[in-house]
C-alpha cells in the first residue's frame, strides 16, 4: 500500500491504522485484565449522538462464552450455506479466543430522540436509530485499533447480525438496534493484507 507523503511511516496511529488486521485464529493465551481495560476505555471515548454514549459492553470469558460459542452453533444449522459456514466459523473463532467483547446500544437515544429535539416519535426514530448505530461502530473501531496498538488481534463478527436478536438477549440488551461481537487475544498466525481500492476510485473532489 502506497504511503501519501510518508505519513504512515512517521505517525504512530496512522501505522496502527495502517497495519490492524482481522484475526480470526487465537493463541492460548490469555488478555492481561488492564489491556482490556485500555480498550474499553478507547472504546468508550468514541464520539456519540449528543454525546448519549448509549453503548453497553459485555466481556465474555470461559463459560459465558462458551455459551455464546453454542448458542451460534446451534443457529447455524438453520441457515443454508454459505451463512451456515460462515456461522460455525464465527463460534470457533470465539471458541479460541480468551476473551470476546460484546458491544450493543441501548436504544436510549431513539427513546430519548423525539423529547430532546421535540419531534413526532414516528419521525425520529429511524433518524435516532440511525445515529446511535454510527455512534457505536464508531465505539467498535476505536476498540479495533486499542486492541491492535496493544498487539492484541481482533475481528469484528458481522455475520451475527443474522442471529442479533438472540445475541443481543443473551448479552441481556435486547432494547438496542446494534450488535457487535469482537474475539480478542493473540494472533495465532499473522493477518494478510487486503488489497484496497486505491483512492481514485472511492473518492471524489467536488
Amino acid at each position: 500500500m502506497k504511503d501519501p507523503a510518508g505519513a504512515v511511516s512517521a505517525n504512530e496511529t496512522l501505522r496502527t491504522i495502517n497495519s490492524r488486521r482481522s484475526i480470526r485464529n487465537f493463541l492460548d493465551k490469555p488478555v492481561r485484565d488492564a489491556d482490556l481495560r485500555i480498550i474499553l476505555h478507547a472504546a468508550n471515548q468514541a464520539p456519540s449522538a449528543h454525546n448519549q454514549q448509549s453503548w453497553r459492553f459485555a466481556v465474555l470469558r470461559g463459560g459465558k462464552k462458551d455459551g455464546l460459542v453454542e448458542l451460534i452453533a446451534a443457529r447455524a444449522a438453520d441457515f443454508p450455506r454459505p451463512s451456515n459456514a460462515l456461522l460455525r466459523m464465527a463460534s470457533r473463532s470465539i471458541a479460541s479466543a480468551p476473551v470476546v467483547i460484546c458491544v450493543a446500544n441501548t436504544g436510549e437515544l431513539i427513546r430519548r430522540g423525539s423529547e430532546l429535539f421535540k419531534v413526532d416519535r414516528a419521525q425520529a426514530h429511524d433518524f435516532f436509530r440511525i445515529m446511535e448505530i454510527q455512534s457505536s461502530a464508531a465505539a467498535v473501531q476505536n476498540l479495533l485499533l486499542a486492541a491492535a496498538s496493544l498487539g492484541l488481534a481482533a475481528v469484528w463478527l458481522g455475520i451475527l447480525v443474522l442471529i442479533k436478536k438472540e445475541v443481543l438477549e443473551f448479552m441481556g440488551e435486547p432494547e438496542g438496534e446494534f450488535m457487535a461481537v469482537i474475539p480478542v487475544g493473540y494472533a495465532a498466525r499473522p493477518g494478510s493484507s487486503p488489497a484496497k481500492r486505491p483512492l481514485d476510485v472511492v473518492v471524489r473532489f467536488l
